[in-house]
């Protein structure tokens, strides 16, 4: 997260902005997948890795754009 948040600084918005920036694109996220994976899209934006099951593939690629490691 902090990589992000880092890019997004370099890119001239302050830190409010960026924080904004990023939790509207998690919400974004968060609407489009079904309820009981909202959860998940919360523990990879924690930096953390949960049990994905199918969805390990897709979570994982996301996990990545946020600079996390797979």
């Amino acid at each position: 997260m902090k990589e992000l948040e880092d890019k997004l600084a370099s890119l001239g918005l302050s830190p409010e902005q960026s924080h904004q920036a990023i939790q509207a694109v998690v919400d974004f996220i968060k609407s489009k997948v079904p309820s009981e994976y909202q959860g998940m899209v919360d523990e990879v934006m924690a930096g953390n890795m949960p049990d994905l099951g199918a969805l390990g593939g897709l979570m994982g690629g996301l996990k990545g754009l946020f600079g996390g490691k797979e």
